[in-house]
């Protein structure tokens, strides 16, 4: 296996020990779910064991990248916010590259493709250059890690439904904000950590109770999973007493009130902020 250096430019890489035939390859879009190798899907486990070529973002974790055959070569292409290996353009213009060389591409992202993945937009550009596409779905970072955690997305009397939301944006974070705070869902944020005194500040503004419950998960899913349990009223406060570091979810709603419950993964040890590791 050959794993370039993730900040290094390689989109002029050739590797002559992939050379194909001139016929189109494909591309393979898959997710590779929030971290627990066992949480892939088998058809996910047979691309990432048969591709040619597998093209890697940062959630993808050490546990999945360990399963990469010897003899594939793996790019990493993450982000990092205000630093990325390389940008989105590249990295498509790079898929489109390999997979008209003929070779088979993995093209790996953590949780699923289609939900805050940017899946959608390469396939469209690979599909309007010809290329095949398939399509592996994989669990999103919301519903494993919330299962993790012992946070039901849904639960009868307490929440009717749950809504995704990114906290990254181009430039402005703008969200109905009263429709969040009215819905009765729960409500989780991706990407969210820099945006916390925001997303705090707005669902107060929108009416929601200060004393709703809220989580933070930090690295769900794996060995290293640490729970934060506090309240809409504290929110803010967490990231930094309780030094929280991406990737890690936001779960605002009732239904965070059942964690402790419904524990599962590892062992709990409460303290003021009711925190809780694997």
């Amino acid at each position: 296996m050959t794993v370039l250096n993730p900040f290094s430019e390689v989109t002029h890489i050739n590797n002559t020990a992939l050379a194909k035939s001139p016929e189109q390859g494909k591309v393979s879009l898959v997710g590779a779910g929030p971290g627990d190798p066992d949480l892939l899907t088998v058809k996910a486990l047979g691309v990432i064991e048969t591709a040619d070529i597998i093209l890697y973002d940062r959630l993808v974790s050490d546990a999945i990248r360990s399963l990469f055959p010897a003899h594939c070569q793996s790019i990493y292409v993450g982000k990092v916010k205000n630093r990325h290996s390389l940008s989105q353009e590249k990295i498509t213009a790079l898929i489109l590259e390999k997979a008209q060389q003929g070779l088979h591409v993995c093209r790996l992202k953590g949780g699923d493709s289609f939900v805050f993945g940017r899946g959608s937009e390469e396939m469209l550009r690979l599909k309007n250059s010809g290329i095949e596409v398939e399509l592996v779905p994989g669990i999103t970072a919301a519903s494993g890690c919330t299962s993790y955690a012992g946070i039901p997305l849904t639960h009868r009397g307490l929440s009717q439904g749950c809504t995704f939301i990114t906290g990254h944006a181009e430039h402005e974070l703008k969200l109905n904000w009263q429709a969040l705070a009215t819905l009765d869902h729960t409500l989780v944020f991706y990407m969210g950590l820099s945006q916390t005194t925001l997303i705090q500040r707005e669902l107060c503004r929108a009416g929601l109770d200060v004393s709703t419950p809220m989580a933070f998960i930090e690295n769900g899913c794996s060995s290293q999973q640490r729970v934060v349990i506090s309240t809409l009223a504290e929110m803010a406060v967490i990231p930094s007493t309780h030094n929280i570091k991406s990737p890690a979810l936001i779960v605002v709603g009732k239904t965070v009130n059942l964690a402790e419950q419904l524990q599962w993964f590892g062992s709990l040890s409460n303290d003021q902020a009711r925190q809780f590791s694997a």
